[in-house]
C-alpha cells in the first residue's frame, strides 16, 4: 500500500475490525482530506475494504492527479455518463464482498449516491460509522497541532484587526467586510463560516451574523472568528464592551473567564467530559444560572470547527486523551437583558500541560 498516510488507513481498519464493517465509503470532505491530505477535492469517495488496499474514486478530469499526490489507486468516472454511485458500486463489487455490510457517513452522503448504490447492491447491508471517523481524529499528529496553530494565528490577526476598529458608530457589516479582508491577507484558505460580529440582543442569538446595526455606547460587542490553514480551523470569541455597561454583565463575564479556566485545568488525560463541565458548571450554579448555562461546553476540534468526539458536557462520559484539540467555550449565557458576554479558545491537551492555542489576552476588552 503506497498511500501517504497509511498509519492513518491502519487505524480506520482496526475500528472496522471491531465494528464488522466490511467496506466504508467515505465521501464527507474533511475525512477526505485525513486519508489523502488532498484539499483541492470535490465530488469523489474513497472506498476503504477492512483487509486490502483503498481506492479513490474521482471524476476522470481530477483521477491522475489524486492518484500521484495521495498515493491510492484512483479510478475514474465521466460525467454525465457515469455518477459516482455507479462507479462506488462497481468497485465495491470488484472487491468480492459477499452480503456486504457498508459503513456510511450517514449524515453526510448525498441520497442520490445513497440510492444508487442501494439499487446496485439489493443485498448489502448499510450502518452509520460517522463516529468512527470524529474518534479516529481526535489524537492530533503534531503536524495537526502546527496547522491549527497556523489557523489561530490567522484568526488573532483578525481580532486584533477588529479590536483597532471598533468604536461608537461603526457598522457591524463594514466591521467584518474589514476582518475577513484581514483574515485572507494572513493566509487564510478561507473563511470557513460568517464572521460574527454583533451586539445588544443579538448577542443572544445562537448563529447571528454581522448586520447594517451600528455599534452604539453601553453595547458590549461579540467578535468571533474562524480561519482554516491547509484543511484545519481555528476559531476564537472575544466580548468588548463599548463606554460602560451594565455591571451585571461585567460580573457574568468575569464569572466566564473564572469557569473557562477552571475548565482548562480540569481537561486532563483520564478525566471524563462531565468532570470537566462540572468544575465550570457549578459556578453558574451558585449564581442561580445553571439552567441558562447550555449543556454542551466544548467539542473536539480539527478538520471541523465542531467535532463531535469528545463532547464536553454534563451528560457525556468521553474520555479525555492527551493529544486533543478541545473548543472551550461553545455557550453563552442565555438572560435577556443580562446574557451576551462570550469567550471561546482552542485548547490543546498535553501530557504535562496544557496549552491554548489562541494566543490572545481573554480579558474583558474596554473601547
Amino acid at each position: 500500500m503506497a498511500a501517504k498516510f497509511i498509519y492513518r488507513i491502519k487505524k480506520v481498519q482496526r475500528l472496522m475490525t471491531e465494528r464488522k464493517i466490511d467496506i466504508l465509503v467515505v465521501v464527507k470532505r474533511e475525512n477526505i482530506i485525513y486519508l489523502n491530505g488532498l484539499t483541492q477535492i470535490e465530488n469523489m469517495a474513497v472506498l476503504i475494504p477492512v483487509e486490502g488496499e483503498p481506492c479513490i474514486i474521482a471524476n476522470w478530469l481530477d483521477a491522475d492527479y489524486i492518484e500521484e499526490e495521495s498515493g491510492l489507486k484512483t479510478f475514474s468516472y465521466f460525467k454525465p455518463r457515469e455518477n459516482l454511485g455507479d462507479k462506488i458500486a462497481k468497485r465495491i463489487n470488484a472487491y468480492g464482498f459477499r452480503n456486504v455490510i457498508i459503513g456510511l457517513e450517514k449524515y453526510f452522503i448525498s441520497n442520490m449516491v445513497f440510492e444508487t448504490i442501494k439499487k446496485a447492491l439489493p443485498e448489502a447491508k448499510f450502518i452509520d460509522a460517522s463516529d468512527l471517523f470524529y474518534k479516529v481524529r481526535a489524537i492530533k499528529e503534531p503536524s495537526e497541532v502546527e496547522k491549527i496553530k497556523q489557523a489561530a494565528v490567522m484568526v488573532c490577526k483578525g481580532m486584533e484587526t477588529a479590536l483597532n476598529l471598533i468604536r461608537p458608530g461603526v457598522s457591524m457589516l463594514e466591521l467584518s467586510k474589514e476582518v475577513e479582508y484581514a483574515l485572507l491577507k494572513s493566509s487564510s484558505n478561507r473563511i470557513p463560516f460568517r464572521i460574527q460580529i454583533v451586539s445588544g440582543e443579538r448577542g443572544l442569538l445562537n448563529y447571528a451574523t454581522s448586520s447594517c446595526k451600528y455599534i452604539k455606547e453601553g453595547n458590549i460587542v461579540l467578535v468571533f472568528l474562524e480561519a482554516i490553514y491547509e484543511g484545519y480551523f481555528a476559531k476564537i470569541c472575544r466580548t468588548v464592551a463599548i463606554g460602560k455597561i451594565p455591571l451585571e454583565q461585567e460580573l457574568l463575564f468575569e464569572n466566564l473567564l473564572e469557569a473557562q479556566e477552571k475548565a482548562i485545568a480540569a481537561l486532563r488525560p483520564g478525566a471524563k467530559a462531565w468532570e470537566v463541565d462540572f468544575t465550570a458548571r457549578r459556578i453558574f450554579k451558585k449564581l442561580g444560572l445553571e439552567n441558562q448555562f447550555m449543556d454542551i461546553i466544548g467539542y473536539g476540534f480539527g478538520l471541523r470547527p465542531i467535532e463531535y468526539f469528545p463532547i464536553i458536557g454534563r451528560k457525556y462520559h468521553d474520555l479525555i486523551e492527551a493529544g486533543m484539540v478541545i473548543e472551550l467555550f461553545s455557550p453563552k449565557i442565555y438572560v435577556k437583558d443580562r446574557g451576551g458576554p462570550r469567550i471561546t479558545d482552542l485548547i490543546y491537551v498535553g501530557e504535562d500541560e496544557n496549552e491554548i492555542l489562541t494566543v490572545f489576552p481573554r480579558k474583558l476588552f474596554r473601547i
